[in-house]
């Protein structure tokens, strides 16, 4: 397996990285178990949650599998804070207070003394990124981050970002996490240069397009009964459009025409998409993790990347998988 640079960290990550969503719901422990396990086996080796996910339950979850394996050497784990944690004004946000207290909740979850990547899972417009840089590079300082980052960010914010860790001597940000997949390919037009230019990865959430890509869906209004669009509503409805729809039936068909399963090329594109590090896969089960494996050491062809193009040219979005960021306003589809 070609093992990719996390930025312009030495820190070397699989290609594909496994996301811990859906452990705890709807994901059981002994599943989620056998993913990591899985996993580790076929040589990923980045493991993402956050701390919000499933009310902190995904992070006690993998603390609890990862201690029982004694794997945690091969692990590179990364979690997230920002959202709210508990009902206080400072439970929430990126502010010195809520980060280094989260962050501590964090380690004692996951059972480890150090997370190896946390990220600042949205932005703040009322906290100086200043005071957000300064924690983190507390955290780093102490031993109990390696590397930082951000997710589903502004350009402008990440950039902003960049220059207060160079003038001020602050850790700086190794990877942006945004949603990417060929629904919503905006972060194309400056997201993606950016980090180019400057050296940061990119870890792509939902490459999937949350299963609109594998012809999960036939119509916007009667989603499956196990869905996140149906169990979850809301942003996750949202996703869900005829237009997408109608994309995803089309890429279904293209996938099967070179005899691949519609998640794997959908994985693929991600994977071998300028500045990519590692798209974020979250399987419900390991024989969804099982499916996705063998991407890891595809390539994908100029025919193939090509007749993508056709279906959703670049930097063009159908879908707006942007619809938790709070900034991206433009409609879609």
């Amino acid at each position: 397996m070609e093992y990719r640079l996390l930025g312009r960290t030495g820190l070397r990550v699989a290609p594909i990285a496994i996301g811990a969503m859906n452990f705890a719901n709807p994901t059981p422990e002994d599943e989620a178990s056998r993913i990591i396990a899985s996993a580790l086996d076929a040589g990923l080796n980045l493991l993402d949650t956050a701390n919000i996910y499933n009310a902190g339950e995904s992070e006690a979850m993998i603390g609890r599998i990862v201690a029982a394996t004694g794997r945690r050497q091969e692990l590179i784990l990364a979690t997230k804070a920002h959202y709210p944690t508990g009902p206080g004004p400072n439970d929430r946000g990126n502010s010195r207070r809520h980060i280094l207290r989260a962050c501590e909740d964090s380690l004692r979850r996951l059972q480890t003394d150090y997370i190896d990547l946390y990220q600042i899972h949205r932005p703040d417009p009322s906290t100086p990124v200043e005071e957000t840089l300064g924690a983190l590079s507390d955290l780093v300082r102490q031993g109990k981050v390696r590397y930082i980052g951000c997710s589903t960010h502004p350009a402008w914010r990440v950039m902003e970002a960049l220059m207060v860790s160079e003038l001020r001597g602050l850790a700086r940000y190794a990877s942006e996490q945004p949603p990417y997949n060929l629904l919503d390919r905006r972060i194309e037009n400056e997201l993606v240069p950016l980090c180019q230019a400057h050296g940061l990865a990119i870890l792509p959430w939902s490459p999937l397009a949350q299963g609109v890509l594998i012809g999960r869906y036939r119509d916007a209004t009667l989603p499956p009964a196990d869905s996140r669009a149906a169990l979850r509503g809301g942003i996750y409805a949202e996703r869900v459009t005829a237009a997408g729809i109608e994309v995803g039936q089309r890429f279904v068909s293209l996938a099967q025409a070179y005899g691949m399963e519609p998640a794997q090329l959908a994985l693929l594109w991600v994977k071998d998409q300028p500045a990519v590090t590692a798209p974020i896969f979250g399987p419900r089960s390991l024989d969804q993790l099982q499916t996705i494996l063998p991407v890891a050491e595809m390539q994908l062809s100029d025919e193939l990347r090509q007749a993508c193009d056709a279906l959703v040219p670049p930097g063009s979005a159908v879908v707006n998988f942007h619809n938790t960021s709070g900034w991206m306003r433009m409609r879609v589809g």
